[in-house]
């Protein structure tokens, strides 16, 4: 018997098959059917060869047999087991065939993304339209490298939020020009994080969300900033706005629930202003800004533009607001303080077995944070609760024939409340004569908001009143 071995290409609906391959099947009319089979029958195939492909009927896929190493089956990517609500753009693609219904959604005037798809940026796109997000997502894998890019106008536009990540984006006009949906509705929520924002004419304005989230941003060289308006939680974390921005880097407009600024630096040169909060931006719950890092040489510019009501002579903010960033002064209850005082000679009666207060016809305020203050009373006006270290220092001198023995206290008034505080108690001989006394009432006082301070003072004996030399009375 002569057994005769033959290599060659085998060809299906073609005379002269491929040199590359040792199969080639052709046809206009009809495919190739792979083995079908469930899932648990492709599963059980014993030892199946390395590169072994079949068609799982459960699962609607082709999937294909690795050795190593994993030794395990693996699908062929399509639409059927990919992501669904998925897109990526690419810097070659263009645009008038992949954004295609994207415009059409815009009226042809504007990309309007699918709600709640994602959209990947590959590379530098430039775009002819702005962008309505639409509660869709746009991130970038690289933001040194996809970018976002208008010649002319703005960027985002519209009335809804969504989500974009890690993109350098740049427009001529606003990055932002968003109003959103609804008349202080505030459904709509933003989250704009690990993001550069380069060159652009401003970052612009948001107004109406719900939630605004701006994380890890760098802002390089751009015309102006950004106008938050009308928020419900606006959360700034780690804001890098370098030193060739110009304009007003942020502004602080309408009413917000909460504010939070956290980390991050603002370089300021010139007429340029950090954050701006003029407008008197209501703050129904807290603010918070720290560890914020205001540096630079502003003119006739500023760090901190502050409120022009209700805040106090050297300070930025009201009541509402813990500020605790370096380059601008602290502010909150833990920091409230005041000082009144006189220098000038009052009679002062005192009475035997009742206190009265220690009342000058003046006295002058000093340094006050988050106090007010009357004639001889300190208010404090912070929000919570605390404890202050209370001290008085005065001199005076007796009047009278006899030495009188006299004690001087603290009190905490709340209204028409008068409370006495012992544990302040201070004696002295108010001597006769032209001897001036000296000393000092210390206590510690824990105040609610509104609640005040004075000082009184009580004879226990003789006859003698007080001619009050001088007075100061802090709280810190």
């Amino acid at each position: 018997m002569i057994s005769i071995v033959v290599h060659a290409q085998i060809g299906i609906g073609t005379t002269t098959p491929d040199a590359s391959s040792i199969l080639d099947v052709s046809s206009t009319e009809k495919g190739m059917l792979t083995p079908r089979m469930t899932t648990a029958q492709r599963t059980a195939i014993v030892t199946p060869a390395n590169g072994l492909i079949v068609y799982d009927t459960d699962l609607r896929s082709f999937y294909y047999y690795v050795e190593a190493p994993t030794s395990s089956w693996v699908p062929v990517n399509s639409s059927v087991n990919g992501r669904t609500n998925f897109k990526r753009i690419k810097s070659t693609d263009n645009l008038s065939v992949v954004l295609a219904a994207e415009l059409a959604a815009g009226g042809g005037s504007v990309y309007k993304l699918n709600e709640k798809s994602l959209y990947e940026i590959n590379g530098t796109i430039n775009l002819n339209f702005p962008i309505e997000l639409n509660n869709a997502s746009i991130v970038g894998l690289d933001s040194g490298e996809d970018k976002l890019i208008r010649a002319s106008g703005n960027l985002f536009v519209g009335s809804t939020g969504g989500y974009i990540k890690l993109l350098t984006v740049s427009a001529p006009g606003k990055i932002f020009d968003i109003v959103g949906v609804g008349s202080g509705v505030n459904i709509q929520n933003l989250i704009f994080r690990d993001m550069i924002v380069v060159n652009s004419g401003s970052v612009g304005s948001l107004e109406n969300f719900g939630l605004v989230f701006s994380t890890i941003v760098q802002y390089v060289n751009n015309n102006d900033g950004i106008v938050y308006k009308d928020i419900g939680k606006l959360l700034l974390e780690n804001q890098g706005w370098f030193a060739n921005n110009q304009g007003t880097f942020e502004k602080l407009e309408g009413t917000f629930d909460s504010f939070q600024k956290q980390g991050g630096f603002s370089e300021v040169n010139g007429t340029y202003v950090g954050l701006d909060v003029s407008s008197n931006p209501d703050i129904t719950g807290n603010a918070v800004m720290s560890n914020v890092n205001f540096s630079g040489t502003p003119t006739s510019g500023k760090y901190v533009k502050g409120y022009t009501l209700e805040s106090y002579p050297n300070y930025n903010f009201t009541n509402d607001w813990y500020v605790d960033s370096p380059g601008i002064p602290r502010e909150g209850d833990a920091a409230a303080t005041g000082t009144i005082y006189k220098n000038n000679r009052d009679f002062i009666p005192t009475n035997s077995g009742s206190g009265v207060k220690v009342n000058t016809p003046t006295t002058q305020p000093k340094n006050l944070f988050r106090f007010t203050s009357t004639t001889g009373r300190l208010t404090y006006e912070g929000k919570k609760p605390r404890a202050f270290q209370a001290t008085c220092t005065i001199s005076f001198e007796g009047t009278g024939s006899t030495n009188s023995d006299t004690i001087f206290y603290f009190v905490r008034i709340n209204g028409t409340m008068v409370t006495a505080l012992p544990e302040t108690e201070t004696y002295t001989d108010t001597k006769t004569g032209s001897i001036i006394s000296n000393i000092t009432v210390t206590g510690t006082i824990v105040l609610a908001a509104g609640e005040s301070v004075e000082l009184y003072a009580q004879r226990l004996n003789g006859s003698n009143g007080v001619n009050l030399v001088s007075y100061n009375l802090s709280l810190k």
